[in-house]
């Protein structure tokens, strides 16, 4: 799960005031919905995908799992996929990318659960995963899904424990304002699957592989703290093509980064942007979320 936490909010500060001046039951009331929405099972059947044994398959999923996918960045499921780093995130809570080897959750589920899982943000019991972002990669067409699913099964099983995953009150109440998503299939589960056209550099591929930024740069790509989160993790950078974004950035500039980790100004990015997984995006991908980049409205620094 790619370096995540991801959209916007008033913070921490919005919520203790609103408890302060007799608010508690407004908050109660939404962290209560957010603990029976993810109970709910939610009536949606496994599609029909069978993992491949095709070099070419696992191949093209592995790249995805380390692209587009980022998977295997430390802040998600790890190098190994065994899981990754835990990150503390002050009243949101504690999060942890867990074990996806054929040892860890995989090993319970069938290829078609894993398919569901990876579209529709659902266990294999039917009930939502929590903030894993689904709702960032879920657009991959089938045959991407079925590769990914053959990639995992084929990598080395490793025996290693899940870390904790516990949400905070904040993380609750803000996901029910829609300010983070940690409930993933409330959102995506029973909504139609957008089909993205054709692998291109263009902006219309582009605008696809683009909600992989969303979760931290927000839903206009123009940065900003990420809601109720502490001072320890970084602030994203605007990526419109604002003069306090990339306005005046080429895609030399563009590429630099994404090859080295150095922007414009000669600044390295911070390591919890998963530059990782997207120095390894092939050329086309690159190309077509430059393309739509240079397409949205610029919009200042910190509006999300």
């Amino acid at each position: 799960m790619r370096p995540w936490l991801k959209k916007t909010l008033v913070g921490v500060g919005g919520l203790v005031g609103t408890i302060a001046v007799g608010g508690g039951g407004f908050v109660w009331t939404k962290t209560s919905a957010y603990a029976a929405s993810m109970t709910r099972v939610y009536d949606s059947p496994p599609p029909a995908m069978v993992a491949s044994s095709d070099p070419e398959v696992i191949a093209r999923g592995k790249h995805l799992v380390e692209s587009l996918g980022a998977c295997a960045s430390a802040d998600c499921h790890g190098a190994d996929l065994s899981g990754g780093k835990t990150l503390e995130m002050g009243p949101l809570g504690t999060l942890t990318g867990p074990n996806i080897t054929p040892a860890g959750i995989p090993l319970a589920y069938s290829d078609g659960e894993l398919g569901r899982l990876l579209t529709r943000g659902l266990k294999k019991d039917g009930t939502s995963v929590t903030f894993m972002p689904v709702q960032e990669f879920g657009w991959l067409p089938d045959e991407d899904i079925v590769a990914i699913i053959s990639y995992v099964r084929s990598v080395p099983p490793v025996e290693k424990p899940n870390g904790v995953m516990a949400i905070g009150v904040l993380g609750k109440f803000l996901d029910r304002q829609d300010s983070i998503v940690l409930d993933v299939a409330r959102r995506i589960a029973l909504a139609p699957r957008e089909q993205p056209p054709a692998p291109a550099p263009t902006p219309e591929y582009g605008r696809f592989v683009a909600r992989l930024c969303t979760g931290c740069h927000g839903e206009t790509f123009s940065g900003g703290r990420i809601p109720g989160t502490p001072d320890s993790i970084p602030v994203p950078a605007n990526i419109t093509p604002h003069e306090t974004g990339i306005g005046a950035w080429t895609y030399e500039d563009f590429e630099r980064l994404l090859d080295t980790g150095v922007k414009k100004n000669g600044e390295k990015v911070d390591p919890f942007m998963p530059i990782e997984g997207i120095a390894r995006a092939n050329e086309t991908e690159r190309r077509a979320l430059w393309e739509y980049l240079r397409t949205v409205p610029p919009k200042a620094f910190g509006g999300r």
